[in-house]
C-alpha cells in the first residue's frame, strides 16, 4: 500500500519543488530551504552531477511516513530517461520517478517494484498509452506550452487522468492550473534561481511558503 500512500500523500501536499544546481550540496541545501518553507515533495533531477549522493542525504534526513513530524518530505528522482538511472535512484533512496518523456521500460520498472512513475506527455496518445501501462499521475510536460484549460479538455476523453503541469507554473497562475483540475503542480526554476542568484537559500524557503499558501487558498475552492 506505500505506492498508493506516496501519491495520496503528493497529492494532499499540492506542489512538487523540481531542484536542479551545479552539485548535490546546492541541492541539499535547496531541498533543505524548500521544506522549511513547507513544501513536501521535492524532486531531485538527474542532471545534478552526483545527484545520487543528493537523494542518499536527503532520504536520510526525511522520513515520508510520518506526516506530522517536521522531518516530513517525500524525496524522490527527476529528469530520469532510462531504467538504469530509475533503478540506481530507488536504491540511493528515490521514492518516485519522474521523466520527461514515456520510457516504456522505466514505468515498467517502476511498476514492478511498486514506485510511482510519473512520465512526461504531451498529447493524448501519449497520456492514453501512459494509463495503459499503470502510470498513476501523469506529467504534462513542458506545462508552459499550455494553458490550463488543456486539463479540463484532456479530462473530457480522459477524466481518469491525474495530471501535473510542470514547466511554467508560477504564482500568478498556479491557482488557475488547481481549479482546473491539476492533480498538483511542479515548480522549477522560479523557485530557486533568485537564491542561486544571491547565493542565498533562505530565499528558497520564502518563495515555498508562498506557492504552499497560495496552493492552500487554490485548494479551499
Amino acid at each position: 500500500m506505500k505506492k498508493l500512500r506516496l501519491i495520496q500523500q503528493m497529492h494532499e501536499a499540492g506542489v512538487v519543488a523540481v531542484l536542479r544546481g551545479d552539485s548535490p550540496e546546492d541541492v541539499v541545501q535547496m531541498a533543505v530551504h524548500a521544506i522549511a518553507g513547507g513544501i513536501r515533495v521535492i524532486e531531485v533531477t538527474m542532471t545534478v552531477p552526483f545527484a545520487l549522493e543528493a537523494i542518499t542525504a536527503l532520504a536520510k534526513k526525511y522520513q515520508s511516513d510520518r506526516p506530522e513530524a517536521d522531518d516530513y518530505a517525500i524525496i524522490g528522482s527527476g529528469t530520469v530517461l532510462d531504467p538504469e538511472t530509475a533503478r540506481a535512484t530507488m536504491l540511493a533512496g528515490a521514492e518516485f520517478v519522474v521523466s520527461p518523456s514515456m520510457s516504456r521500460e522505466t514505468i515498467v520498472l517502476c511498476n514492478r517494484y511498486r514506485v510511482p512513475v510519473l512520465p512526461g506527455c504531451m498529447t493524448i496518445q501519449d497520456i492514453a498509452s501512459a494509463l495503459e501501462l499503470g502510470v498513476d499521475v501523469v506529467k504534462l510536460f513542458p506545462g508552459n506550452l499550455y494553458s490550463p484549460s488543456i486539463i479540463p479538455t484532456i479530462k473530457g476523453p480522459l477524466p481518469q487522468a491525474n495530471l501535473m503541469p510542470t514547466g511554467g507554473v508560477s504564482l500568478s497562475n498556479l491557482k488557475e492550473w488547481i481549479e482546473a483540475g491539476a492533480f498538483a503542480v511542479g515548480i522549477g526554476s522560479d523557485l530557486t534561481k533568485e537564491a542561486v542568484q544571491k547565493r542565498d537559500y533562505s530565499l528558497v524557503t520564502a518563495k515555498a511558503q508562498a506557492y504552499v499558501e497560495a496552493y492552500r487558498q487554490a485548494a479551499r475552492r
